[in-house]
């Protein structure tokens, strides 16, 4: 396995990223939700991080995204720009925040930004939040868009499968991602739709398609960290890929510091004053 390192230390921005597509460079993005981890994927040369509502599983161990509020967004999304240098910080505009009310769509993108001091935020849908994308946009606030499975939609759909199957849903989809494009969005997420309709969506527009679980034919890719990282072992869909095996690790580490903590051998005379 490769890896791979970059003298690029320039600031990524919305702009840079319609570059990269342009020029056929693909864009790495990776969530993140805490000083530290933070820190190491930005200095290891992460396009985007995305504070992703995913916390409300891997961080808070709900079962959906649905029960994180907006100051726990804004929590997370303080503590990665404390450590953020080089990539572009999104942030999810959590469910309840946005849908239905462009003024508190508007109002709970504002805290984010301000509160933060993060660079853009990611909304779910296509035509149905067209007025809320809007509002936001109107005040200078860049909006990264989310189709395909959305999972703040989960108890409509009633399941994680894959979108987009049918002709109908997957017509909806392309037109909702030529709306996000003409409004003003700079990228639009599609999850867990089939590769050959997430790389037409690629070819059609002229901002980035950020795939997960949508083949390889879009402009970039984004996971969860704690799934990719094998934190959390309990979720292995088809797409995701393990670079680590972190959960073996710490729990390797932490029997040993419990064994050596029994037996007296830690602290030894060498860690002691």
């Amino acid at each position: 396995m490769s890896t791979y390192t970059t003298d690029d230390n320039r600031k990524v921005t919305t702009r840079r990223l319609t570059e990269m597509k342009h020029r056929g460079e693909k864009i790495s993005m990776l969530t993140a939700y805490d000083y530290s981890s933070a820190k190491i994927i930005d200095e290891a040369g992460m396009d985007v991080i995305l504070v992703g509502d995913s916390a409300s599983n891997v961080m808070a161990g709900n079962i959906t995204t649905l029960p994180i509020t907006l100051d726990q967004m804004i929590y997370h999304a303080k503590s990665v720009m404390k450590a953020t240098k080089r990539a572009l910080v999104v942030v999810d505009l959590p469910f309840g925040s946005y849908q239905g009310n462009s003024k508190e769509a508007l109002a709970s993108a504002i805290r984010i930004m301000k509160e933060s001091h993060a660079e853009a935020v990611k909304m779910e849908g296509g035509a149905e939040i067209k007025e809320s994308v809007e509002r936001i946009l109107s005040a200078g606030i860049p909006v990264m868009g989310h189709l395909g499975l959305t999972p703040q939609s989960i108890n409509k759909f009633g399941t994680y499968n894959v979108r987009a199957k049918e002709k109908e849903e997957a017509e909806k989809l392309i037109n909702d991602a030529r709306l996000l494009e003409q409004i003003g969005c700079f990228a639009i997420v599609i999850e867990k739709v089939p590769a050959k309709l997430a790389k037409q969506v690629a070819e059609e527009l002229t901002i980035p398609i950020i795939g997960i679980g949508a083949g390889g034919g879009v402009d970039g890719q984004v996971l969860v960290m704690h799934d990719m990282l094998g934190i959390n072992n309990g979720f292995s869909p088809r797409f995701l890929r393990r670079y680590a095996d972190l959960s073996a690790i710490m729990t390797n580490a932490v029997q040993n510091y419990i064994a050596d903590v029994k037996s007296g051998d830690f602290p030894s005379p060498q860690e002691s004053y």
